[in-house]
This record gives C-alpha cells, structure tokens and sequence, in this order.
C-alpha cells in the first residue's frame, strides 16, 4: 500500500464534468489499495473572478480580507470533488486549510507553509477515506486565513508530500507533462520525460507555467519527486527528480520565455563604491522586482552606465524614484525601452559543453533578431528582445539545439 498526493489543477476542475472525471481518477487510484490526499485549485478563472471584485471595492483592498476572499475558490471546488466522490461509493471529506490546520507565516497573499497537524488526516486515510485539501491556503499565528501565492496549490501539494511522507507527489494538468517550451507558440514542443529540480525551478521562474517557483524549490530542498500528468490522458508524463537520477542529459532541455518586461538605462552616474546600492535601495524599498542588471564602466574609470530590467507595469514608478534620486546619483541621463521579453535556454548539460552561448547569439543573428541584454547562470543563458520578436526566437532556438 502506497500513500499518494494528487493535485488537480484549476484546468482540471473548469466543470461540473471535469469534476466528475477527476472524481474516477482519483477512485481508480484508490480501488488499487492507496491511501489518497487529495489537493485541489479553485475551477478555471475563479480566483481572477474574485480579484476583479475586490478591485471593484478598493484599488487598495486589505491583503487580509483579501486573503480570505481568494481562498473561498479552492473550498468550492474541494467540497464538489468530495461530493463527487462519495457519489461514486468512495469514503471522503473535504478540509479548508484552517480546519487541519496548516500553519503559515503572516506574509498575507504570499504565505509560506511552517508545519501541517497531520493526525487526523492520516487516521481518516488509515480507515479508507479520501482526504481532499483545499489548496492554496492555510492560517497565520493569529489564526487569519493566508494564501500562498499564484499557483500555491502546487506549494499545498509539496508541504503535504513533506509533512505526511507520501510516497509520491503528483500534479495533474492539461498538459501531458513538461513541455521543451509553450506549445501555444512552438506547435514543435515535446514533453520532457525527466528534469532536474534546477532545471525545473529555472524554467519555472523564467515563464513556464506548469508549477510554481516556490513548490520547485521546495521540493528540490526537500528531495520530494514531482510527476507531472495530464487529467485527460493516461500517459506516464514528466518526472522531476535530482539530476543524479537522470541518464543521457540534454545540452538544452528547454526555452521558455516572458513577455512584459522593460529596460531602464541610467547612463553617466558616476562610478564609485555603493552606487549601485543607492540605485535600487529606493526600486526595492517600493517591492518592485529587479531582473536582469548590467553595469559598464568608461575607459577612464570615471563614470558608469547602470542597465536594469523591471516588468513593464512597474516602469512609469521606476521612473518617478530614479528621478527623486538625481542629485544624489548625479547621472546625465534617463533612456528606457518597454514591451520587451526575455527568451532562456535552460539545461544542466550546458555545464560540460562548449560553444553553447555562441550557438545561441549566432541563431538568432541570422534571424536578425538584436539582442539588448544578456544574464547567465550555470544552466541558463537568457536574452532581452522586442517582444513583438519572441515566437521567431523561441522557435528558432528550439530547432537549433535539437528539441523539434
């Protein structure tokens, strides 16, 4: 007897129907003598549904209530796939994170999970039940409900691998697996069998959508095995696992993207200790994100351009507080760029390989695709370009280093 989590993501639940179907899935694995815990999403489009309600209440609407709000998605969908089970003859429950409880920080809207109570849960699977958790949220020192975040069904799904030792950790989606990039604009993707955890969490954070950052790397912290699979099909799908485990590495295994992005240049600050800090203390105090960062220094020494990309919506407030901070940095002048992407190529075997990097600028050369800006890691290389240009980069570097 095996104790599994399964987690049905919100394209997974769209319906009543769909409902249903997971509802089978989840008593076939349980008629094969496996004690179940489920954890669900709310239905497709629901948690965008109420954020758009609390937008119509208050631009500024309270992260507590608005806590509360999002989490009410998941506890619609966690009591129909309970509904919809015990219609099939099967034994279930549903629990809404404060009632287990799971126990977060107080990061209201971006809650991280400390520990799960775990007793009653497994005394409920030890007598055939099936336990079905609201994904999503949990509760703070003050016993207010929290949400973890987008996507923190899949960090739900890791902290209950974690905290109840399951044997496995699967994650149901609409794809059969990982992809080697978007499929919507590269009908040429192909599923990935294995991945590393670094490789995953890269291409996680860089644009693919199939988990959340935060559950990858958590998983990869804590060693738990991630099975990627399709709700629509029986296919074995993709397996994220230590990259020891896996044989026959890729250079590349594979592109993702992100649309949105601006590039700020501030050119002729003057160069010395601490200048950059007085650049982006003020950015970070105001929680906008920095991504890529390049600074160039002139051939005497004496002055430095400092180029840094943000996402698009933060653009116009950069802007403002680069410009409150003139006297202070002294530069000459401003310049920025937006509705720009950023295109990655992501494989642990790029460590041992050469000539990646000039394969990579030399294919998107003979496309005529310019380059504004570059950031690498050990098993990354990302590029900056108009965003308009993205699916010719995408695809173009999917053909070049073997993934079609």
């Amino acid at each position: 007897m095996k104790k599994l989590t399964l987690k049905f993501g919100g394209t997974s639940l769209n319906t009543v129907d769909q409902i249903k179907k997971v509802a089978n899935i989840v008593k076939k694995r349980h008629d094969e003598g496996n004690q179940i815990i489920v954890i669900v999403s709310a239905m497709a489009g629901a948690t965008n549904d109420l954020m758009s309600k609390s937008k119509s209440i208050s631009k500024n609407f309270d992260n507590k209530e608005l806590d509360v709000l999002l989490s009410s998605g998941e506890q619609v969908s966690c009591s129909l796939l309970s509904g919809a089970l015990i219609e099939l003859g099967i034994k279930a429950r549903s629990w809404l994170g404060w009632q287990i409880p799971i126990f977060t920080n107080k990061n209201y809207t971006s809650s991280q999970i400390i520990k799960i109570n775990t007793d009653e849960i497994s005394n409920f699977i030890s007598k055939k039940g099936v336990a079905v958790i609201a994904g999503f949220q949990g509760v703070s020192e003050e016993f207010r409900i929290t949400t973890l975040g987008r996507g923190g069904s899949d960090l739900s799904a890791v902290a209950v691998a974690k905290f109840f030792q399951t044997d496995s950790c699967e994650i149901y989606t609409d794809v059969e697996g990982v992809l080697t990039t978007d499929p919507s604009i590269n009908e040429k993707a192909k599923k990935i069998e294995k991945i590393s955890y670094e490789e995953m969490l890269e291409m996680a954070s860089l644009g693919a959508k199939v988990m959340q950052p935060n559950a990858v790397q958590t998983s990869m912290i804590d060693n738990i095995p991630i099975h990627v699979r399709s709700t629509f099909s029986g296919k074995p799908g993709t397996k994220i696992i230590s990259e020891n485990e896996i044989d026959n590495k890729k250079v590349i295994t594979g592109i993702a993207y992100s649309k949105g992005n601006a590039k700020v240049s501030i050119v002729g600050v003057v160069d010395k200790p601490g200048v950059a800090a007085d650049v982006f203390e003020p950015i970070g105090k105001n929680n906008i994100n920095i991504d890529m960062v390049i600074q160039n220094t002139s051939l005497d020494g004496k002055n430095a351009n400092i180029t840094f990309t943000i996402k698009q919506e933060d653009l116009n407030k950069t802007l403002s507080i680069i410009k409150k901070s003139k006297e202070k940095l002294n530069y000459n002048k401003i310049t920025h760029d937006d509705k720009l992407a950023k295109v990655s190529i992501i494989g642990a075997g790029m460590i041992s390989e050469s000539g990646v990097t000039h394969k990579m600028f030399r294919s998107l050369a003979d496309e005529k695709i310019n380059i504004l800006a570059i950031s690498t890691s050990e098993i990354k290389i990302s590029v900056l370009i108009k965003e308009e240009l993205t699916q010719r980069a995408v695809k173009t570097l999917h053909k070049a280093f073997g993934l079609n």
